[in-house]
């Protein structure tokens, strides 16, 4: 976790004046239970395959991301001096929890995994990022996703 502390005056004003969207209302929806959950990741951790294109700066864009990807083909794009790399670079999974979705899986916890998953790049502003994620919502409805696991990064 990132403690405000360690920034100097200029870098820890700025993050507390990042403006934080606030909402009229607060949806009821009622959740699948776990057992009948088709599952997708969406990760901000600006993963993308070698073969795309690396993420820019602010950029509001997704990458798509297949189930059998290989973990060593995956790049992370996020860019930044107070970001460490380490989880990333030891397990993926810190990142995009494949492994242990296909475990559950496995198991029977869940019902199944998505055939596809989702990274965003993080560290940018959310509002030119809410089109985006409404073509995803749709995108995932067409795959019968029941459940998306958000993995901020």
């Amino acid at each position: 976790m990132v403690r405000l502390e360690i920034y100097q005056e200029e870098e820890r004003r700025h993050l507390l004046d990042l403006p934080c969207p606030t909402f009229d209302y607060t949806p009821f929806v009622s959740g699948v239970t776990p057992g009948r959950a088709r599952v997708a990741l969406i990760s901000t951790a600006g993963l993308h395959r070698r073969s795309d294109r690396p993420f820019q700066l602010g950029e509001a864009g997704y990458r798509v991301i297949p189930r059998n990807t290989d973990p060593a083909e995956l790049v992370m794009s996020h860019v930044s001096t107070n970001f460490d790399r380490t989880g990333f670079q030891m397990d993926v999974n810190m990142v995009l929890p494949l492994d242990r979705l296909r475990e559950l899986a496995e198991r029977g916890v869940i019902d199944s995994v998505a055939d596809f998953h989702y990274s965003f790049m993080g560290a940018t502003d959310p509002t030119p990022m809410e089109a985006e994620a409404r073509k995803l919502a749709g995108i995932l409805t067409q795959d019968q996703v029941t459940c998306a696991l958000l993995v901020p990064v």
